[in-house]
């Protein structure tokens, strides 16, 4: 009788290993290849990193927001490291040189054909068990914005014809008819 086969374990330090270029996740250490990003999904990027920085500048805040690739590295294990599309961070003190060391208080991922089942399902649960405050997951193919605000168990689902609030903040509001492009 032949033994079972078990997967290989990877660790954050087969992500550095990678060839330069090549980017991938590590979940529980399984890693995930991640193809490059579409002009579509960049210019969604950079409108909503713009208005959730500029929100910040002009209140002053403390919270730090990053674009991809920035390194998350979610648990205190070696086996989990995500580069989410945008990370608002507000604890200054999980913040080093190599990334977030925990998990950042809003994540925003924008869903590529590649990336439909991580974001939908195995991002969605493994931010919500590591701490994420907020999650919003913006699907351009779809239409679809879905908001999980984890501290208050509420979800939202939008359009991209609606403004969407977010929940970290109290006065931040997303119009994302002037996101789409």
């Amino acid at each position: 009788m032949p033994l079972p086969q078990h997967k290989k374990e990877y660790t954050i330090d087969d992500i550095y290993a990678l060839p330069d270029g090549q980017r991938a996740e590590l979940i529980d250490g399984q890693m995930y290849m991640m193809a490059p990003p579409g002009r579509r999904h960049q210019q969604i990027l950079g409108a909503l990193y713009r208005k959730i920085a500029d929100y910040i500048d002009a209140k002053h805040g403390s919270c730090e927001v990053d674009i991809a690739p920035f390194a998350v590295f979610l648990n205190t294990d070696d086996k989990n490291y995500v580069e989410p599309d945008i990370s608002v961070i507000c604890d200054k003190r999980k913040l080093t040189d190599k990334g977030c060391t925990g998990a950042p208080d809003w994540i925003i991922e924008i869903v590529s054909p590649s990336s439909r089942r991580m974001d939908y399902f195995t991002k969605l649960f493994k931010y919500r068990t590591a701490g994420v405050r907020e999650y919003w997951i913006v699907d351009p193919d779809k239409d679809r914005i879905l908001v999980y605000d984890f501290e208050t168990e509420d979800t939202g689902d939008y359009t991209f014809s609606d403004t969407v609030k977010a929940g970290i903040y109290d006065d931040l509001e997303i119009n994302f008819r002037s996101v789409e492009l």
